[in-house]
């Protein structure tokens, strides 16, 4: 499955209130690492509240890595992952995660693609043969490419096409990126689907999917020295391959606010607002994206933030309104604002009062109750992760396919927890130029009659 962009806006900022929560559970405890000689990256986190196992190997690799007239291509080889090699039938798999008491599935998004089973734990070593199996030896037969396309192109109009709130992102994405590939869409343009042929899955399949190209994680009710024997039992034998280069793929800097409008059925318009923001490259690295990350949560972090109270509750200029930053990525950062004006109000009502509200923090700040009321609000939306195995295995996996590691969790937090109120309101002074913003929106046409 793709990632939407509208479902992954939170994404990586609840990676940081992991960090802020693993902070109180000693977030090295129980978490052991090791390499193949082949280059793949095993981690283990040991958690033994329930005897089941979560079995992730995440590849270094997504939509980014494509190119023009081939998107599409990383998702499409994520649905022909589960139609068998030489030794396991197409449809196999899942059945026998199924049949062994699990669930399993997939996603691709910009940035990776990774594959998880849910397991008892005594199932691992069955599941390690099964993954290990498909990683190098995938059949990628053109009867099933043409069949599962015909799936990848429906979901394309289910979740895109026929959805105007997800066509005013993917559209608002490839006006914001001129040559940055973020500008093409996860699950791919249609006519590129409509050209993509078995050989091009199976050259990116060959190309990409190595040992030394991934990491695997596993977390559970499992012991590290038998993880990591299995591990090599499984993935040991798989040859490591010589990746291609990874050249730099900046973004021009945008001069100038850029504008589009997206038409589609729906009752009331929508509005899309994305500005480019500096990213987390390095935990050392400098304080404004964690600063980014607090104005999202005071803004929008809780029932009681500013945008929801003022815009919705007491103007009643919106039905919705949201802030996201996403501050983890292998491409460049955005920061949104977007919403639902109320009937009656107008797109660019609501767009001056979101920048307003930004204005009002750049010039007045927040005070230090409100900061600390957003990041307590975080912290305690977040509790709940630490209570999923899968959940934890995620988190692992994320930051070690963006090149981070779970070593980093402790520092992630001291510096998210360290944020000021002056460095929030630096953060509005600094990033909210008109000069770096695009702005979508979503005109209304009639809706379909039944």
């Amino acid at each position: 499955m793709t990632i939407p962009l509208n479902k992954t806006l939170r994404f990586f900022t609840a990676l940081l209130l992991f960090a802020a929560l693993c902070a109180h559970a000693a977030p090295s405890d129980n978490i052991y690492e090791t390499t193949l000689k082949n280059g793949l990256r095993v981690v283990v986190k040991e958690d033994h509240r329930a005897p089941v196992a979560v079995q992730m190997v995440w590849y270094r690799v997504g939509s980014m890595d494509e190119v023009d007239g081939a998107s599409g291509v990383a998702h499409m080889l994520e649905h022909m992952m589960f139609k068998g090699t030489p030794k396991v039938g197409a449809g196999e798999f899942s059945k026998r995660v199924a049949a062994s008491g699990g669930r399993d599935n997939a996603f691709t998004s910009s940035d990776y693609t990774a594959y998880y089973q849910q397991i008892p734990k005594e199932k691992l070593p069955d599941m390690m043969a099964l993954e290990a199996d498909r990683m190098r030896h995938l059949t990628v037969d053109a009867q099933e490419f043409a069949q599962e396309m015909k799936v990848v192109m429906e979901e394309r109009r289910m979740r895109t096409d026929d959805n105007p709130h997800s066509l005013l992102f993917e559209q608002a994405h490839a006006v914001a990126f001129q040559a940055h590939p973020y500008r093409r869409p996860v699950i791919g343009w249609m006519n590129d689907l409509e050209n993509m042929t078995a050989a091009d899955a199976k050259a990116w399949y060959q190309v990409w999917y190595a040992p030394n190209n991934a990491t695997l994680v596993v977390a559970g009710d499992v012991e590290h020295d038998r993880v990591f024997k299995l591990a090599e039992r499984y993935y040991g034998a798989l040859k490591p391959q010589k990746l291609p280069s990874r050249k730099p793929q900046l973004e021009p800097e945008q001069k100038g606010l850029r504008r589009l409008t997206v038409k589609g059925p729906a009752e009331l318009p929508y509005l899309l607002m994305a500005w480019k923001a500096p990213g987390i490259t390095k935990i050392d690295g400098a304080p404004e994206p964690f600063a980014l990350d607090m104005l999202a949560a005071v803004l929008d972090g809780h029932e009681g933030a500013r945008l929801p109270r003022r815009l919705v509750r007491e103007k009643q200029l919106a039905i919705s309104v949201g802030a996201s930053y996403d501050a983890l990525n292998r491409g460049p950062a955005l920061f949104y604002l977007y919403g639902t004006p109320t009937a009656g109000q107008t797109p660019e009502t609501l767009e001056a009062a979101l920048k307003a509200e930004i204005a009002d923090i750049a010039q007045n700040g927040v005070e230090a109750a409100e900061l600390a009321r957003a990041k307590a609000q975080l912290l305690a939306s977040e509790t709940y992760k630490l209570d999923s195995v899968f959940g934890q295995a995620m988190e692992i996996g994320a930051l070690e396919i963006m090149g981070f590691t779970y070593k980093d969790v402790a520092t992630l937090n001291a510096r998210l927890d360290a944020v000021t109120a002056a460095e929030v309101q630096a953060a509005a002074q600094a990033w909210f130029n008109d000069d770096h913003l695009t702005v979508g929106v979503l005109q209304p046409t009639p809706l379909k009659k039944n």
